[in-house]
């Protein structure tokens, strides 16, 4: 027959220790709320940033260059339009734009290029080359031929879905997001773009801007990237070694 087994005696903690260490915990939780109060009050909004009176200065001398220079333009006659044949122009932001005027920010943002390096498909049309003498001092622009296209939208081309960025790899995706303006696959996105079709706009909405890179020395070597990307403004047929050199 087993040998009954002892009942283990369970210890009670006194009444004076409990209500102790509700207290305890209490002044606890009490003392956490009040520093997430304090850490929310000091951490509230942006912090300042210290600017120096040069810096005023500068981008006060660019606003005020930038609103003579579009009055002035205002007063000469239109651009003519380039010929028939070139209907495309590609246009990649290379300078910064701190600073500058408000009508240049605004044309800035209708063509999307918001990061220094990023650049567009626009329809040559008389607006276009208005906004393009607008935003000259800070945009390379000119006349991209299809290798350059293809490039572009086969190695960097994003569609904008919700709030994420989805590379174009699958043409199931492109049929059913732009199959009612007969774009079904890569290659009629790419044909569409070249050729300025009837659904240009929507092809070209459809892309997200394309975020060039530079090489990784760039950054220590500004003076020589710039001397590689050259002087912004009308380049022609030369924007495709741009595009080469950031794509």
């Amino acid at each position: 027959m087993a040998e009954a087994q002892p009942e283990k005696v369970i210890k009670l903690v006194p009444e004076y220790l409990l209500k102790k260490r509700k207290t305890y915990q209490a002044v606890k939780a009490t003392q956490a709320k009040l520093a997430l109060l304090e850490k929310r009050k000091y951490s509230k909004g942006k912090p300042l940033k210290f600017k120096r009176l040069e810096d005023f200065l500068k981008e006060s001398h660019k606003k005020h260059r930038d609103e003579t220079r579009i009055r002035r333009m205002q007063h000469r006659p239109a651009a003519p339009l380039p010929p028939e044949k070139n209907k495309l122009a590609f246009v990649v932001r290379i300078r910064e734009i701190k600073g500058v005027s408000p009508k240049v920010m605004k044309v800035i943002q209708m063509l999307r290029l918001r990061k220094i390096f990023s650049g567009s498909f626009v329809r040559i049309n008389k607006t276009s080359m208005t906004m393009m003498k607008v935003v000259e001092p800070y945009v390379a622009w000119g006349f991209p031929n299809l290798k350059s296209v293809r490039e572009l939208i086969l190695k960097r081309g994003q569609a904008k879905m919700g709030r994420r960025t989805v590379p174009l790899t699958d043409n199931t995706f492109i049929e059913q997001h732009m199959g009612k303006h007969g774009i079904i696959c890569l290659e009629d996105l790419i044909h569409e773009i070249y050729s300025v079709g009837k659904s240009f706009r929507e092809a070209n909405n459809f892309l997200v801007p394309f975020k060039l890179s530079v090489a990784r020395h760039a950054a220590r070597d500004k003076a020589g990237l710039l001397k590689d990307l050259g002087n912004p403004g009308f380049r022609g047929p030369d924007i495709n070694s741009i595009i080469r050199l950031l794509n």
